[in-house]
């Protein structure tokens, strides 16, 4: 299920890609469709301009929605953990020093000579 959640996504967000690319900008000059008759004349600009933006919308809904169905799906398969139950790290296996019980037998400090 989650495999076809996300091949339909995939599509969804490539359509919506070419969706946003093919709509006019405010200045006019970026948008790859418009124009006078650039989509063969089926619509007037204004009416291509309504048509791009409803099917924008619709498919940013698909989108979202599949994501939350994604998200949903997800978390129901997951049961929930605790961070106290993971084990620790392996540094627990490490063994302390030992501290001598007496202190090392002083030895005598080596002399230095004093200058004549």
């Amino acid at each position: 299920m989650q495999t076809v959640l996300l091949v339909f996504e995939l599509l969804v967000a490539v359509a919506l890609i070419i969706a946003v690319l093919l709509q006019r900008s405010e200045g006019g000059a970026l948008g790859m469709g418009g124009g006078g008759s650039g989509l063969g004349g089926l619509f007037s600009p204004r009416g291509a301009s309504d048509t791009l933006t409803r099917t924008t919308a619709i498919l940013a809904v698909l989108f979202f929605g599949i994501c939350l169905g994604l998200n949903l799906l997800v978390a129901r398969t997951h049961q929930p953990r605790s961070i106290l139950d993971s084990p620790g790290p392996a540094t627990h296996t490490l063994q302390p020093v030992q501290k001598p019980l007496a202190p090392p037998p002083s030895q005598p400090k080596p002399s230095v000579p004093t200058p004549h």
